[in-house]
């Protein structure tokens, strides 16, 4: 079955969602502990829209969950473990997490261009702010960081 525009919109917000939380615990042992610490709380919180919206899609969209990408994910890994190499291993992490907020930005605007049910249109903003929250956390640990 193909999926309307509105479920592929539905259906990379999803998936960028869990990229990004993957990305995080993967990299978890990484972080510093300050670092670690501080965005422990959003990724939390993250794990609890992804599933909350997983729920309402299900529901209102009838999108079932889909596989994770595996080798895209193993992909990531390495990618940021060579860049770590040639750069600081916190600064990395930092850049690697603020690009994967980009992602999810751009797809949450697509699947604000598409109408959506209510339950679903207040979870999709409280993930818009979470994110935008989430950002201005990157960057202020980002200066925190250059600063030493």
């Amino acid at each position: 079955m193909f999926l309307d525009n509105r479920q592929v919109a539905m259906d990379s917000v999803l998936e960028a969602l869990a990229d990004s939380i993957d990305y995080f615990q993967d990299n978890h042992e990484r972080l510093r502990p300050s670092l670690r610490q501080a965005l422990q709380p959003y990724f939390d919180t993250r794990k609890a829209l992804m599933r909350k919206l997983q729920e309402l899609a299900r529901k209102h969209l009838a999108l079932l969950p889909r596989d994770a990408d595996v080798e895209r994910d193993d992909y990531m890994w390495l990618w940021s473990r060579l860049k770590s190499f040639v750069g600081d291993d916190s600064q990395v992490l930092i850049n690697e997490l603020l690009e994967q907020e980009r992602v999810l930005m751009q797809a949450l605007s697509t699947l604000y261009t598409h109408p959506l049910p209510d339950a679903i249109e207040s979870v999709i903003e409280e993930c818009w702010k979470h994110c935008r929250s989430l950002i201005r956390e990157l960057y202020r640990q980002q200066k925190k960081h250059q600063r030493r």
